[in-house]
């Protein structure tokens, strides 16, 4: 099989992104990517061209999935810690934990 859309360029891998993702966002996830993503250069290079094509869109899939956990864990920590100061500024003074 050929690679018909970029003869002699394997199709885009997302091994650079599932290590960072992995790095400083979702362990689990990025392993997977990392996984998904060692397959594409492989199976491209094995003469797969077809079974890179489809490992391409699960590291991307799963690289991410682990960014969007990431930035949703962010957001949601950040709404916590301002519905958490906004409690506890509201609290008289003799209920307020030192």
């Amino acid at each position: 099989m050929e690679n018909l859309q970029n003869p002699g360029r394997p199709p885009k891998s997302w091994l650079v992104e599932s290590i960072l993702v992995t790095l400083f966002c979702c362990l689990p996830l990025g392993i997977a990517g990392i996984i998904n993503a060692s397959k594409v250069e492989s199976r491209y290079y094995g003469g797969d061209t077809g079974g890179a094509q489809r490992a391409s869109p699960g590291a991307r899939r799963w690289t991410l999935i682990g960014l969007g956990l990431a930035v949703a864990g962010v957001i949601l920590y950040v709404i916590l810690l301002v519905l958490g100061v906004a409690a506890g500024v509201n609290l008289p003074d003799a209920q307020q934990v030192v």
